[in-house]
């Protein structure tokens, strides 16, 4: 059974459904209509930067509209050609060193994302349960409350794996033969070896591509899940405790000596078989109480293994909020914490997992101290200073001697005086979100 517009030679619409009940390869499941939409819709929802040639998300849709048939016919002939990534360099968390990222072209998303859609309900029923990255349903959170258990349960003993540039190491051959497992079509795999060899563009220059799958791309995920797969098995048939996101591995075990035992032999795995490297200098065995995982730790408490928030993830906390409170950044307030509350709203979502409530006491007050230093500023004259003070219901006299005062902007910052005519309710007042109020309400509503 075929539709007209195949019938007529011609590709149908990206907007159409699939023909309900209509048995199809791989590939012709990859080319349906309705799956082309799914993935149009997620590529143009995503947004993101140009590849190479320029064009940007808004312009895809359009350019499909005149020439997807071309595309269509050259990739069932198996002449279409992906184009290179566009490299993009961006710092690592912390200072840690920086990660590659590739930037496919929107049509490339858009193939990617239709073959991703693909091989995820093929591949994801039978990847672990242990493993959480970039999977339907699952979340970080949920990694986060399994290591929990683990721990509770008297695994207190934690191996953190490190795999040394993962996404850049991907052996193609070993990839490839696992897609190959449970896809028969030659097409699609050849469709997907051509992506993963498609090459980097440098300073203009192309280069090969030898291995690894581009961070950035909408098939890495589901290929860097097939591709651990492996080790998730291994780990599951020794009968070891852990949680994976992405390459993000731990194992949780009774024992430093036992601890120790599983780090080399994980080791063994990665490196023999999988032909990928472990980070001896960055993989560890600590305790629980000092472990961390996807910016999360762990503390004891008499009513049992409680979350917290790793030291960096703050440290990174107020970097942010320094940079959007700078003094020198001449933004009105009402700009300002429009960006304040737009990422607050963001760290605070995924960090309300977390037990906080003291540390944000202390957070929203050197917030609000911070925002009472840019408005002492602003006020900049004596006369406006003065003025400013006495319409707060500072007395005369105060206003005058402070008005008049020369300490520091943080100084000031943190008199009474200012504390009392810039109360906490002025800044609820202008709509700032605070941190523990924005906390609480989304530990009241999870």
């Amino acid at each position: 059974m075929s539709t007209s517009a195949e019938r007529s030679g011609r590709s149908a619409p990206l907007s159409e459904a699939v023909i309900p009940g209509l048995e199809a390869s791989s590939w012709e499941e990859f080319l349906s209509p309705g799956n082309l939409g799914r993935a149009l819709r997620r590529v143009e929802a995503n947004r993101g930067a140009p590849g190479v040639d320029g064009m940007t998300t808004q312009e895809l849709r359009g350019w499909i509209r005149e020439r997807w048939a071309g595309v269509r016919e050259a990739l069932d002939a198996g002449t279409y050609r992906p184009s290179p990534v566009r490299r993009v360099v961006i710092p690592k968390p912390g200072g840690s060193g920086e990660r590659l990222l590739g930037v496919p072209t929107v049509l490339d998303r858009l193939i990617q994302q239709a073959i991703a859609q693909v091989l995820t309900p093929i591949f994801d029923p039978c990847f672990s349960g242990a493993s959480f990255g970039f999977r339907p349903g699952k979340s970080a959170h949920q990694a986060v409350r399994v290591a929990r258990r683990a721990i509770e349960d008297g695994h207190r003993w934690v191996v953190d794996v490190d795999l040394d540039r993962f996404f850049d190491r991907v052996n193609f051959d070993i990839l490839m033969a696992r897609v190959a497992r449970k896809v028969t079509d030659r097409r699609l795999l050849k469709l997907i070896r051509a992506y993963l060899e498609a090459g980097v563009m440098i300073d203009g220059i192309v280069r090969a591509s030898v291995e690894g799958t581009p961070q950035g791309s909408p098939l890495s995920p589901i290929l860097s899940n097939i591709m651990l797969d492996d080790l998730d098995r291994e780990l599951w048939r020794r009968g070891h405790r852990f949680v994976r996101f992405a390459d993000d591995l731990r194992v949780f075990v009774r024992s430093r000596r036992a601890a120790q035992r599983v780090l080399d032999s994980v080791t063994t795995v990665v490196e023999q078989r999988l032909k990928l490297k472990v980070n001896r200098d960055k993989s560890s065995v600590r305790h629980a109480r000092e472990a961390t995982l996807l910016g999360f730790g762990f503390y004891f408490s008499r009513s049992g293994v409680r979350i917290r928030v790793d030291p960096k993830a703050v440290k990174r906390l107020k970097d942010r909020i320094r940079e959007l409170t700078r003094r020198r950044w001449s933004v009105s307030m009402i700009c300002r914490m429009d960006r304040l509350n737009a990422f607050i709203s963001g760290w605070m979502a995924y960090f309300h997992l977390a037990d906080l409530a003291s540390r944000l006491r202390d957070l929203d007050e050197w917030l609000r101290s911070r925002l009472r230093q840019i408005r002492w500023k602003e006020w900049k004259r004596y006369s406006a200073k003065r003025r400013n003070l006495r319409q707060l219901g500072i007395p005369d006299r105060a206003a005058r001697e402070w008005a008049a005062s020369s300490k520091g902007y943080w100084r000031i910052a943190g008199s009474p005086v200012l504390k009392r005519a810039l109360p906490n309710i002025h800044w609820d007042d202008l709509g700032l979100l605070g941190l523990q109020n924005t906390w609480r309400r989304l530990r009241t509503t999870a």
